[in-house]
């Protein structure tokens, strides 16, 4: 047996039934496409729209039925019509939070600007898609979409994550928001943060191993907050580079100190 036979063989237990990553990337993509169509770098008419709404449910559904743990009783068409169905609501909250951005950054000239060229809106947009499906329980596809949307901006939001209105993701490289992370309203985030877990261990896959952040909070860069019980209180600020495992009380400020020393790069003369 040649290594090709024996690889054919060891992938067969491995074979769930996937849709293609091209599938999953063009879903996403024409997604995102479909809900501001300013990204296609032309007006798109009615009938483009309708045609373009036609062939992503056409996708999805194909996308759908590759999958093989799809419980007996759930039906792709049936699929389909819950998630299209939820997605006026899903464009009305994404431009609600297009506005904030706006609001949140004196860089920003205009709602148009956002949704061209910010990674964080970018992310936020895809975390809303998956997340609809994660709640829908469908396998795998949230998880595929939040990654590809990973890849494009190094913005990592399981699709798992609660999170509220008005989220602002603000540079955004390097953010990690895992799976059971609840996030109130009105929550700034900047580059480098991790809301995580203390630990890993498979036996903690169904228990709460993230924190909450509540409304208003605004965590700078590079903080670490984590742990299922650490609890962020409303109106906090937490300062740069701060690590948390424990909850913080409502209108606090928390912060690291750190000792700065400036030194002079002139030669004394003797």
């Amino acid at each position: 047996m040649d290594f090709s036979e024996k690889l054919y063989q060891r992938m067969q237990s491995y074979d769930m039934g996937l849709p293609s990553p091209l599938q999953i990337e063009d879903f996403t993509d024409g997604m995102i496409r479909f809900m501001f169509p300013l990204r296609c770098g032309k007006k798109m008419t009615l009938t483009c729209l309708r045609d373009e709404w036609e062939r992503l449910q056409r996708l999805f559904v194909e996308m759908l039925s590759s999958l093989r743990r799809l419980a007996d009783d759930e039906l792709p068409e049936d699929l389909s019509q819950s998630f299209f169905a939820a997605i006026s609501s899903i464009h009305e909250q994404l431009l609600e939070e297009a506005a904030h951005f706006l609001r949140c950054d004196p860089a920003a000239k205009s709602v148009e600007e956002v949704l061209m060229c910010y990674p964080g809106y970018y992310a936020i947009a895809i975390y809303r898609f998956a997340n609809e499906l994660y709640r829908m329980k469908v396998p795998v596809l949230p998880r595929a979409m939040s990654e590809y949307a990973h890849s494009k901006t190094g913005i990592d939001i399981h699709p798992g994550a609660t999170i509220g209105r008005n989220f602002y993701i603000d540079h955004g490289t390097g953010i990690v928001i895992g799976e059971t992370t609840e996030i109130g309203d009105n929550v700034k985030i900047y580059q480098g943060v991790t809301l995580g877990a203390m630990y890993v261990e498979k036996n903690l896959q169904d228990t709460k191993r993230h924190p909450t952040i509540e409304d208003n909070v605004i965590i700078y860069a590079g903080s670490a907050i984590l742990g299922g019980n650490t609890v962020i209180g409303r109106n906090t600020i937490i300062g740069g580079n701060v690590w948390l495992t424990e909850s913080v009380e409502p209108n606090s400020v928390v912060y690291h100190k750190a000792e700065v020393v400036i030194k002079s790069k002139k030669i004394k003369k003797k």
